[in-house]
């Protein structure tokens, strides 16, 4: 029996959820996933895997709920949140209480059930624009947008919580997954469809650069924090130490699918000046060394693989990527 036991993934839905979800099923655990409920009763992109798992519709800001799913499970993965950093700014009221409120539920009821440990999803979009060449996890924690202070709350939250209550809790902070299921407004999927199905690109600003790591080299990452041992307290930051720009990633993603297109830059994809972050490069030395953790894809290989999802499933189902 895996020392995970049985595990708990909120926002098993989205995008890296319904990644890690799979994996844990691949790896023979008993995984009850926790989906947002819609009067549509949507699971979101758990698809051929919801046959296999627990699904539970609710909401992390419903704290009696959240008792009652996390009860009888053994490892948590926290991933649940608001991750659109422009909605942040439409409505950061709800962000703040979905990713800080709903952490603090999570919490509590990991708190209540004794939990053997807690993942709690971060955000490489905490630190801000990198002040050092290279970001390591104790680098200044800087809010740019309502979502970042959000998340910063979150992370502080839980850490709180470790030091409170002994909570075996751990950080981990994906920078800028990519791949398969991820939202068509997301950068990496917006290039790859506009170039794919368009005469040209419409993007914001093309000089900040990103650290992107394939989204299954960061599901293992979040396994490697839940399994190893002695690392309760700790945030590990994950990503490929490698960070290219916007506009670089263009070029990128035209050679591989084989269409260079003009690039127009939209000013509703601009973020405000002061709310933008320039560079976020990772420094994931510390999950190398304490979750014997390293990226596994290199960012041209997982650009194919995401590339040929995307082309798979044609330009009908992908009109988000040229909404603004």
């Amino acid at each position: 029996m895996s020392k995970l036991g049985r595990c708990l993934v909120t926002g098993a839905g989205g995008f890296i959820g319904s990644h890690l979800v799979e994996e844990l099923c691949r790896q023979g655990m008993d995984v009850r996933a926790l989906v947002r409920y819609t009067s549509r009763g949507d699971t979101g992109w758990l698809g051929d895997v919801q046959e296999h798992v627990d699904v539970v519709l609710g909401d992390v800001r419903d704290s009696d709920q959240m008792r009652a799913v996390v009860d009888s499970c053994d490892t948590v993965f926290h991933l649940a949140a608001l991750v659109g950093i422009p909605y942040s700014y439409v409505s950061p009221r709800q962000n703040l209480e979905t990713n800080a409120g709903g952490t603090l539920n999570m919490l509590e009821a990991a708190r209540w059930a004794g939990v053997r440990r807690f993942v709690h999803t971060s955000t490489s979009e905490v630190y801000g624009t990198a002040q050092t060449d290279s970001i390591v996890e104790d680098h200044p924690l800087v809010g740019q947008s309502p979502y970042s202070a959000s998340k910063i709350a979150a992370d502080h939250i839980t850490l709180s919580y470790v030091r409170a209550f002994e909570l075996p809790a751990v950080v981990v902070r994906p920078f800028n997954a990519f791949g398969p299921r991820q939202s068509m407004r997301a950068v990496i999927p917006t290039i790859i469809t506009q170039t794919l199905w368009s005469d040209r690109l419409r993007l914001g600003t093309l000089y900040p650069t990103r650290d992107f790591t394939f989204v299954r080299d960061t599901v293992a990452g979040f396994i490697a924090a839940a399994t190893a041992d002695d690392v309760e307290g700790q945030i590990f930051n994950l990503g490929n130490g490698r960070d290219i720009s916007i506009g670089a990633l263009a070029e990128l993603i035209g050679g591989i699918v084989g269409r260079e297109l003009p690039i127009e830059t939209e000013e509703a994809r601009l973020r405000p000046a002061a709310s933008e972050v320039e560079r976020l490069v990772a420094d994931a030395s510390k999950a190398q060394r304490s979750l014997g953790w390293q990226p596994a894809w290199t960012l041209a290989d997982g650009l194919r693989e995401t590339v040929e999802w995307i082309e798979a499933r044609g330009p009908e189902r992908a009109a988000e990527a040229f909404a603004l």
